[in-house]
């Protein structure tokens, strides 16, 4: 079974799609800052938590549930805005943006997780991070250039030292983790 949190229109046919509201083609009406989530323990086999953990009140709570309710092995795919894009701070409903290094908190292979393991139960192994850069966005596009996807660590590195020193490089960050075990501590 496969989840697709926040779908809003995004409907995804094999997917249980939900939202907050209502929406035509929804099937789920939770709000995911009321814990527990009402789906059962190890029931998906992956999430799709596109443009949505940025909304949510509790950031570590809202990984501990989909952790919960993810079967191990289970995959997660989560795109967020990056920490210091126009995109984090131009919604009025976003809490928060994300730096990539967040997500290593999470993984036990992690010095982040391994220094500070006591954070969360949760563990996630970190299979993709992808860096998402928008050039001039939003105040010009380029024609044939939309987005550029930057998956490799080396360039990551470098786009990620450039995207932290100047504002609007890097837009998103999209990552792909990997349910550990219960297990693995």
């Amino acid at each position: 079974m496969k989840l697709n949190l926040g779908a809003g229109g995004d409907i995804r046919p094999g997917y249980v799609n939900h939202d907050i509201v209502q929406l035509d083609r929804i099937d789920l009406v939770h709000d995911l800052n009321v814990y527990p989530w009402p789906m059962a323990d190890n029931a998906f086999d992956e999430i799709l938590a596109i443009d949505l953990l940025e909304h949510l009140d509790d950031f570590m709570k809202a990984m501990e549930e989909a952790y919960r309710v993810m079967k191990p092995g289970g995959l997660f795919r989560i795109r967020v805005p990056y920490w210091n894009s126009w995109c984090t701070h131009a919604d009025p409903t976003h809490r928060r943006g994300f730096h990539e290094l967040r997500f290593h908190f999470f993984d036990p292979n992690s010095p982040y997780c391994k220094e500070r393991s006591y954070y969360t139960p949760a563990r996630f192994y970190i299979k993709e991070e992808v860096f998402i850069l928008a050039p001039l966005s939003p105040y010009f596009s380029v024609p044939l250039l939309r987005t550029i996807r930057v998956k490799s660590k080396f360039w990551r590195k470098i786009v990620g030292i450039i995207g932290n020193t100047f504002s609007n490089i890097i837009i998103d960050l999209e990552m792909v983790l990997e349910r550990a075990p219960d297990d693995i501590k």
